[in-house]
C-alpha cells in the first residue's frame, strides 16, 4: 500500500518513528519530517502534552484522537502510566465523556446495532473488517455507571473496557469489538436534543427487544464462533439479570457488573481478612444497594463462604443483609420484592434506615453499591467505629461523585479505624499524622485477566468457580508491606503481572471444570498467559 495510506492506519502507524530504510522501502520519504524519534521519545512528548490539559475529558479526548493515529503508541501510554491514565479512558472520566458523547464524536468506533437492523443483524456484524473476534463488550446503554439512561451514547463504555482487555489483559485490538445495541432512549434530554447520535424513539421493552436480543446472540455465535466471550455492560438491572440467566447455558457470556464486581470485592474482603482476623464466615455483611452489584457480590461472598466451611449456601446467605431503597430486606417484604432480591429475604423485624440496620445488625463489614452518593452518613461510620476494631467500609459506586462516602470521610469519621476501599479512585488521606491508602475495587483488576484466561484456555462456558478462582488469586497478590499501609489491593502498576496470575488460575479453573477447549493444556499456565499478550512495542517493517 502507499505510504500516504500506511500514515493513515492507526494500526501499522509508527509516527516519526519509521527509520529511514522503512521511510525509503515503504514510500514514505518526503511525507514526514527527517528526525526519526524513538517510541520511547513519542512517548515522553505525548505525555507531556496530556499533561498540561487542566481537565479530563480534554485528557480522554486526546487519548482517543491519540488511537485512532496510532494504536501502539496509545496502548504503550497507557500500560506504561496505567495509574495515572485509567481514570482517564475508564471511569470517572469515561461517565463524562458518555454525556457528551454526541458532542466530542469524531470517528465511529465500535459496531451500532440498532432496532433498524433486526431481522439483518448477521449482515451488519459482517460489515466489521476482523473476523477472528475473541471478546465482545457490549451494552445498550440503560444504565452508565451511576449516570442512567445515555443511550447510543453508551458506546463510549465498550470501546473504554476493551481498551482495558488489551492494556491490562493483553488480548490484541484486532480480537476485540465494542458493540452498541440502541433499541431507543427514555431519556428526555437525549429526544429533544438535536445533535442527539441514537434513535430519536423511547425504549422498546418486551418480546420487540428480547427478539433483537436473541437475534444478536445468534448472530455472534454464528459469525465468531462459540468460543467468543460476550461481556454483557451496564443493561438495566431487569434486562441484566434475565440475559445472564437465558444465556450462559449456551454461550460464553460474563456481566462484569454482576460477576466483575462481585469478583473484585470478595477478592477484597478475602485479602482483608489479613487485617481484620477471623475466618469470611466469623464476618456478618451490610449492604447498602440491592442491584446487579449488591445482590451479585453477595452471592459471590457466600458461595466462597459455603466452599469453605461446607455449609449450605442458604445457611451462609444468613450471614449476609441487604438494605434496599425501602429498608431491610426481610421475609415479611417476600411478595413484592423482585426475584433477585428474594434470596436475601430473612426473619427480621423491619427495619426503615441503614444507620438502623447498622446499630441492629452489628455488620463488621459494610459495602455500598447503591448509585447514591452521600449514604454513608457520619452517624453511619461512627456507629461501624464503635462496635468494630477495624471496620470495613467500602464504597462502590461510580463515578466519583455517587461514592457512598469518600475516603477521607471514612478515616477522619472512624478516626483512623477504617479499612476503606472504594470503585473510584480517592487519593491519599493524612489523618493525626498518619498516611492511609485507600483501596481501588476496581473491575479492573478482574475483567482483563479473567477474559484472558477464559480466551487462552478456549473455555466454552463460564461457571461461577471460575470467578471465585480469580478473587482468590488478586486477594494473593498483596504484600505484607502493602498490607502494612493498609491497602487491600496491590497497586495497578503490577497490573499486567497480577493479570496474567489471574488468567492461569481461571484457565486452570476451567481445564479442571471439563470446559476448557485448548488441548494439550500448557504446562505453564502464567508463562503460557504472558506469552499470550499483546505488547505495544513497535514492529519492524521490512
Amino acid at each position: 500500500c502507499s505510504g500516504y495510506s500506511l500514515l493513515r492506519d492507526p494500526r501499522h502507524n509508527k509516527g516519526l518513528a519509521f527509520t529511514e530504510k522503512e521511510r525509503d522501502a515503504h514510500y514514505l520519504s518526503g511525507l514526514l519530517p527527517p528526525v526519526v524519534l524513538s517510541q520511547q521519545l513519542q512517548e515522553k512528548k505525548l505525555m507531556n502534552s496530556i499533561r498540561q490539559y487542566q481537565l479530563p475529558i480534554q485528557k480522554y479526548m486526546a487519548m482517543m484522537e491519540l488511537e485512532e493515529r496510532n494504536e501502539r503508541l496509545f496502548y504503550k501510554l497507557l500500560i506504561d502510566n496505567v495509574e495515572e491514565l485509567l481514570p482517564v479512558v475508564y471511569t470517572p472520566t469515561v461517565g463524562e465523556a458518555c454525556q457528551k458523547y454526541g458532542s466530542i464524536f469524531r470517528r465511529p468506533q465500535g459496531l451500532y446495532i440498532s432496532l433498524k437492523e433486526k431481522g439483518r443483524v448477521l449482515d451488519v456484524l459482517k460489515n466489521w473488517p476482523e473476523r477472528s473476534i475473541q471478546v465482545i463488550v457490549v451494552t445498550d446503554g440503560e444504565r452508565i455507571l451511576g449516570l442512567g439512561d445515555l443511550g447510543c451514547q453508551g458506546m463510549g463504555i465498550p470501546v473504554g473496557k476493551l481498551s482495558l482487555y488489551t492494556a491490562l489483559g493483553g488480548i490484541r485490538p484486532s480480537a476485540c469489538l465494542p458493540i452498541t445495541i440502541d433499541v431507543g432512549t427514555n431519556n428526555e434530554k437525549l429526544l429533544n436534543d438535536e445533535f442527539y447520535i441514537g434513535l430519536k424513539q423511547r425504549r422498546a421493552t418486551g418480546q420487540e427487544y428480547s427478539e433483537l436480543l436473541h437475534e444478536f446472540m445468534s448472530a455472534v455465535k454464528q459469525c465468531y464462533g462459540e468460543k467468543v466471550l460476550i461481556q454483557f455492560e451496564d443493561f438495566a438491572n431487569h434486562n441484566a439479570f434475565e440475559l445472564l440467566a437465558k444465556y450462559r447455558t449456551s454461550h460464553l457470556v460474563f456481566n462484569d457488573d454482576i460477576q466483575g464486581t462481585a469478583s473484585v470485592v470478595l477478592a477484597g474482603v478475602v485479602s482483608a481478612l489479613k487485617i481484620l482476623g477471623g475466618s469470611l464466615a466469623d464476618h456478618k455483611f451490610l449492604f447498602l444497594g440491592a442491584g446487579e452489584a449488591g445482590t451479585g457480590i453477595a452471592e459471590l461472598i457466600a458461595l466462597e463462604m459455603s466452599k469453605r466451611t461446607n455449609t449450605p449456601l442458604e445457611e451462609c446467605r444468613k450471614r449476609i443483609y441487604l438494605v434496599d431503597s425501602k429498608g431491610l430486606i426481610v421475609k415479611s417484604r417476600l411478595e413484592s420484592l423482585q426475584h433477585f432480591k428474594q434470596p436475601w429475604a430473612h426473619e427480621h423485624e423491619s427495619v426503615k434506615t441503614l444507620l438502623e440496620a447498622v446499630n441492629t445488625l452489628k455488620p463488621t463489614v459494610l459495602i455500598g453499591a447503591s448509585g447514591m452518593g452521600k449514604t454513608f452518613t457520619k452517624e453511619v461510620i461512627e456507629a461501624m467505629s464503635s462496635f468494630n476494631e477495624k471496620p470495613l467500609i467500602m464504597a462502590l459506586s461510580n463515578p466519583t461523585s455517587q461514592a457512598e462516602c469518600t475516603a477521607e470521610e471514612a478515616y477522619t469519621w472512624s478516626k483512623g479505624k477504617a479499612i476503606f476501599a472504594s470503585g473510584s479512585p480517592f487519593d491519599p488521606v493524612e489523618y493525626e499524622g498518619k498516611v492511609f491508602v485507600p483501596g481501588q475495587g476496581n473491575n479492573a483488576y478482574i475483567f482483563p485477566g479473567f477474559g484472558l484466561g477464559v480466551v487462552m484456555s478456549g473455555a466454552i462456558r463460564v461457571h461461577d468457580d471460575m470467578l471465585l478462582a480469580a478473587s482468590e488469586a488478586l486477594a494473593e497478590q498483596v504484600t505484607d508491606a502493602e498490607y502494612e499501609k493498609g491497602l487491600i489491593y496491590p497497586p495497578f502498576s503490577k497490573i499486567r503481572k497480577i493479570s496474567a496470575e489471574i488468567a492461569a488460575k481461571v484457565a486452570a479453573k476451567a481445564y479442571e471444570l471439563g470446559l476448557a477447549s485448548r488441548i494439550p493444556r500448557p504446562a505453564s499456565l502464567v508463562k503460557y498467559a504472558e506469552s499470550c499478550m499483546y505488547s505495544p512495542v513497535y514492529r519492524n517493517y521490512r
